[in-house]
């Protein structure tokens, strides 16, 4: 059986993070996006910090939010991957330039690239660098036909109210296709499911982003 070692885009992040470098049955080229998807995944997701004694209130509010997204990054895999023909990672890593979540559908040739977030607010943003990355492995991963940068944003049955007080409300999953042609900055979705753009000046403009379909089927939302 032929073996690759992960192509340089994955050797590079692997070399980064300190993980050892995969290596891959089945003849995958350095050409293979799939091949390339599978290299980097291998090296798995950011471990959840540990939970020290003594921690201040804001640090323990930290990991909350870190831990939550974990989890939104992690449930968005296992439902895609539990799509016949697809395949979907948890990356994890945005310290050295990884997306959130990759999927990839081998039979149609197509892939996504999605930064997901989370939270109890009224609004969660995306920020432009990490738009800039989605868009980014969208160009690296060219060997798919069907590529999108996808932002995934999730409105917990819960909203917060003061600092440490919340009222429920219903959950909602928000899907956007980020247009590879625009310039990227910082996103905004609120929880009707608007979208703007906020640049270094704060300034805000609004922007119709189109709705993904995700494989799962994402719930309808009333609005």
């Amino acid at each position: 059986m032929n073996l690759a070692i992960a192509p340089p885009a994955g050797r590079d992040a692997f070399r980064r993070a300190g993980w050892p470098l995969p290596v891959m049955g089945g003849g995958a080229g350095a050409d293979d996006a799939s091949a390339v998807a599978a290299a980097v995944a291998a090296g798995g997701g950011a471990a959840p910090d540990p939970d020290p004694a003594g921690q201040s209130a804001g640090s323990r509010a930290s990991r909350t939010r870190r831990q939550r997204g974990y989890a939104w990054e992690d449930s968005l895999a296992k439902r895609i991957s539990a799509v016949p023909g697809w395949t979907a990672f948890r990356l994890g890593s945005p310290s050295i330039g990884l997306p959130d979540v990759l999927a990839v559908r081998s039979r149609g040739r197509s892939m996504m690239v999605i930064e997901a977030k989370s939270g109890t607010g009224s609004s969660l943003s995306v920020p432009a660098d990490q738009v800039k990355r989605c868009v980014k492995w969208t160009r690296i991963l060219d060997a798919y036909g069907d590529r999108r940068a996808v932002l995934a944003f999730k409105f917990l049955s819960k909203r917060r109210v003061g600092t440490d007080s919340y009222k429920g409300r219903q959950l909602r999953e928000f899907y956007k296709v980020w247009d590879a042609g625009r310039r990227p900055a910082e996103c905004v979705c609120t929880y009707d499911g608007r979208t703007y753009l906020r640049g270094a000046s704060r300034r805000r403009r609004d922007v119709d982003l189109d709705d993904c379909t995700m494989p799962f089927g994402a719930p309808a939302v009333k609005t």
